[in-house]
């Protein structure tokens, strides 16, 4: 007998805890943006905190999470997921000018 429950990304972050990676990229070095770090509850809890620390922009994207979540650290970011990292940059961009 299988049982399957079904959650919603809300209901799951209860459960879990949050879940968060990070994402390095620099354009003039013309490098892949790569996955430098990623964790669940205690870990995300403490790299959430570090970004808030350092002022650094966080962006709330559960398909592009997942999916991040599941490469290893220091994989290339997949060619698929360029578009959603793409207008994320460009959002990034966007929010810095207006500072």
């Amino acid at each position: 007998m299988m049982i399957s429950k079904h959650f919603n990304q809300m209901n799951r972050r209860k459960i879990n805890g949050p879940s968060a990676a990070v994402i390095r990229y620099d354009d003039t070095t013309g490098e892949e943006p790569k996955v430098v770090a990623q964790g669940k509850g205690y870990v995300a809890e403490k790299i959430l905190e570090l970004a808030k620390e350092n002022n650094i922009h966080m962006e709330e994207d559960a398909g592009l999470l997942e999916n991040l979540l599941d490469m290893d650290l220091g994989d290339d970011i997949p060619p698929q997921l360029y578009a959603v990292i793409a207008e994320m940059l460009l959002l990034i961009e966007e929010m810095e000018r207006s500072y």
